[in-house]
């Protein structure tokens, strides 16, 4: 018996690039188009099976975050496919609950792997928007994920940090991710050099 597909809504308001979203989707393994909407309307996009809805809008940020809450309030991953170079429009979309974010001129490959990354609970954010967003908008960490970053720099391990702070070691997965998301720092040595920024900065600000 094949593997249940995953259920994707394309929502994008360019005809020629709705279409060519609809082409890839269709023609991906594993993947089945449920949706494929264009308009923005009062009421909610007609995704209702989707488990990712991918958006390719050219709305102001605002309204596209505001859509991704909903969106993921009602349970669908979301991958923003975007044309903007904007500095805050990933830290906006990744807070509105974003899973994925990737630029308009990526491959078909990159579309389908983050697909299928948000599609198994994980996010997908390409690196090149990590790397120039940070060098000039550090990301907000929240006080929960300064707790974990302090302990990963300590050396604790998953489990540890999860008995120390009494959560699930799935809750420090999810958090962990998170600040993947937001940083682009993956592995463990990453997370520990910027658990030492953060702590440098914390005193610096202090000093001020």
């Amino acid at each position: 018996m094949s593997p249940h597909p995953t259920h994707v809504a394309v929502v994008s308001d360019c005809p020629l690039l709705q279409r060519g979203l609809e082409r890839v989707i269709d023609a991906a393994p594993g993947l089945e188009r449920v949706a494929s909407v264009r308009r923005i309307g009062e009421q909610q996009y007609e995704v209702d099976g989707a488990d990712v809805a991918l958006l390719n809008l050219q709305i102001s940020t605002r309204d596209t975050a505001d859509l991704i809450t909903r969106l993921h309030q009602r349970g669908h991953a979301v991958v923003v496919l975007s044309t903007s170079s904007t500095q805050t429009d990933l830290f906006l979309f990744i807070e509105a609950g974003a899973q994925g974010y990737l630029s308009q001129k990526a491959e078909e490959a990159e579309l389908l792997a983050a697909v299928r990354t948000v599609a198994s609970g994980r996010s997908y954010f390409s690196a090149g928007f990590n790397n120039r967003c940070l060098r000039t908008h550090p990301p907000h960490i929240t006080d929960r994920e300064m707790q974990i970053l302090e302990l990963v720099a300590s050396g604790a391990t998953d489990r540890e940090i999860a008995s120390e702070l009494k959560i699930s070691e799935h809750t420090v997965h999810s958090h962990l991710d998170r600040l993947g998301s937001k940083t682009g720092s993956r592995r463990r040595a990453d997370l520990i050099r910027l658990a030492l920024q953060q702590e440098a900065a914390s005193e610096s600000s202090e000093d001020g």
